[in-house]
């Protein structure tokens, strides 16, 4: 990449492997690692030094060295057979889904998850539930399982950890290098990027989409840092994975879970079961239920059961840190009135996040709420799936509100 005042002029692939930039930008390489094995060879120095990252790399990488690699035998050979495998599996129409499943063709899975770790380039997970949220999207592109993921995207991604001299740790947070990384920004119908439009009390939150391809499957990142919103608590709403106070993450899994639905919406897209990874995306249930109620013209109950036949819930902890419990002030503040489009009144609401028998005081539980009204709860491993039982029984029950 040479600069020229304010001109970037980035290097033309040659078209013998024009192809690389394609393949780059889709994250279907973060598991199908012999493809970078192609950058190592154009220039291994170059490759460490943007850490291992191949969309940064073509953007700096010689003219020199990519018109040397289009003539090389060796990297040509490694290059088309990459090209032939990504080509294979983006185009087969004969998956495991396709042979399990052949009459669900048209059925879509929308998956909601707080944190995705697809490859260390994209920071935006902190640890076991991002890994996982990561390899699910990966699983499911390689079942050609029709699902779709959505999350946030945050620009400062997770902490980076620095002990300082007396033993203490700091929280630095970086940001993240948009332009070198394999995330585009969606388009509406006109051109335009796409822009969702939230309501948040006294506000209006304009939410900007952006995507991951990983493999045959899209993640849909939500963004509240653009010029539309003029307060800066909401701009740095999705700026830090679990930063800020309790209401900058009720703020985020309002963003996430009602933001999600309605970004599917706008898509054209109408899930067949929505998963939550974790409760943080619990208020989709919430959302769902009043699309429900307004489309059909049914009663809450009616709705409810509908929600709960196609929503599924993976709780992955039982401690605090897994499970967000609001004040019900904070609840109340962000949900005034809403009660009243599901039907019920505020003090039902409100009990959607409690325990059976549990007075309101003991605050509004994500968890909770999941398990109220997902038909489907599971966890992540037999003896997790044990304890949360115990721990949750009573409501996990049909019955337990």
């Amino acid at each position: 990449m040479y600069m020229f005042n304010r001109i970037t002029v980035n290097p033309q692939l040659p078209k013998r492997i024009n192809r690389l930039s394609e393949i780059s930008n889709n994250l279907w390489w973060s598991w199908n690692t012999d493809f970078l094995k192609i950058f190592k060879e154009i220039d291994i120095d170059l490759w460490e030094k943007v850490d291992r990252n191949p969309v940064k790399f073509l953007k700096l990488v010689s003219q020199e060295k990519l018109e040397q690699a289009a003539i090389n035998p060796s990297i040509l050979k490694q290059y088309d057979k990459m090209v032939n495998d990504f080509d294979g599996y983006m185009n087969s129409k004969n998956t495991w889904f396709s042979k399990k499943y052949p009459n669900n063709k048209n059925d879509i899975i929308a998956y909601f998850s707080a944190e995705y770790g697809l490859d260390e380039t994209v920071p935006i997970y902190s640890g076991g539930l991002g890994i996982l949220s990561g390899d699910h999207l990966k699983s499911a592109s390689d079942l050609g399982i029709p699902l779709v993921a959505v999350g946030l995207l945050y620009k400062n991604g997770y902490f980076h950890q620095k002990i300082d001299a007396y033993g203490n740790q700091q929280s630095i947070y970086k940001d993240i290098d948009l332009m070198n990384l394999p995330i585009t920004s969606v388009k509406d119908t006109t051109g335009k990027e796409l822009k969702i439009l939230l309501k948040i009390p006294g506000k209006n939150l304009y939410l900007k989409v952006w995507k991951i391809n990983v493999g045959r499957v899209c993640l849909y990142l939500l963004d509240s840092d653009i010029p539309e919103n003029t307060d800066e608590m909401y701009r740095n709403i999705t700026l830090k994975l679990y930063g800020g106070n309790q209401e900058t993450r009720i703020q985020q899994e309002i963003v996430l879970g009602m933001g999600g639905v309605n970004l599917l919406r706008t898509l054209g897209l109408d899930p067949s079961i929505y998963h939550m990874n974790e409760g943080h995306s619990s208020f989709l249930l919430l959302e769902v239920i009043k699309n429900i109620i307004k489309e059909k013209k049914v009663s809450f109950d009616i709705a409810r059961d509908i929600t709960s036949s196609k929503t599924v819930f993976t709780t992955h902890t039982p401690v605090p840190a897994g499970n967000d419990i609001f004040p019900m002030n904070l609840v109340e503040k962000y949900f005034k009135g809403y009660w009243n489009k599901l039907g019920i009144d505020k003090e039902t609401f409100l009990h959607l996040g409690t325990k059976p028998n549990d007075s309101l005081e003991a605050g509004f539980n994500m968890g909770i709420l999941a398990l109220k009204i997902a038909g489907k709860k599971n966890g992540v491993s037999k003896l997790h799936g044990a304890v949360s039982r115990e721990l949750f029984r009573r409501c996990m029950a049909r019955n337990c509100s």
